[in-house]
Formats: C-alpha cells, sequence, structure tokens
C-alpha cells in the first residue's frame, strides 16, 4: 500500500514539476490531471528506461527521470491540442 502512496506522491511532485517547466494556456489542470500527468510520465520513463537497458526488469524510474517523462506527456498533450485532437478545455 506504502508503494502506491509513494507512487502518487512521485507522480504528483513531477507533474507539477514539468508543468512549471513547461508553462502554456492549454496545459491539463487540476489535482488529479497533475497526477495523472506525473504518473504517466513515470511509467514513460521506466519503460523506455527498460527498453535501452538503463534499468532493470525490476527497477522504476528515478524522480528525475519521471519529470522528463512528465515534460513528454505534456508535450504531446499539447500538440495534440493544437490539432485539434483534444478539445481545449480553457476555451
Amino acid at each position: 500500500m506504502s508503494g502506491i502512496i509513494w507512487i502518487i506522491i512521485v507522480g504528483f511532485v513531477a507533474g507539477i514539476i514539468a508543468r512549471l517547466l513547461s508553462p502554456g494556456p492549454n496545459n491539463p489542470s487540476g489535482f488529479i490531471l497533475t497526477t495523472v500527468l506525473g504518473i504517466i510520465g513515470a511509467f514513460l520513463a521506466t519503460f523506455i528506461g527498460q527498453a535501452i537497458g538503463h534499468y532493470g526488469p525490476d527497477q522504476g524510474a528515478g524522480f528525475i527521470t519521471a519529470t522528463v517523462g512528465a515534460l513528454i506527456v505534456l508535450f504531446i498533450w499539447n500538440r495534440l491540442v493544437a490539432r485539434g485532437v483534444i478539445p481545449d478545455m480553457n476555451k
């Protein structure tokens, strides 16, 4: 149970840092979307790190790479909003 809480906390902090590093009018906002952004970023960083051999099968992404993964997810989100695939919630 503490592992899930830790993932949520790291995901939330990574999501906040990613949103601070990449401000924009079409960022997903709110506690839940920020947390999901960070968690998806951590999973993305873990997947890529394991694929290139940086992490072992039982290792996860660190805090910095989770933030980088969240930045990648946020960039993809912004591109999808710019193309109109995802509606802009700030209108």
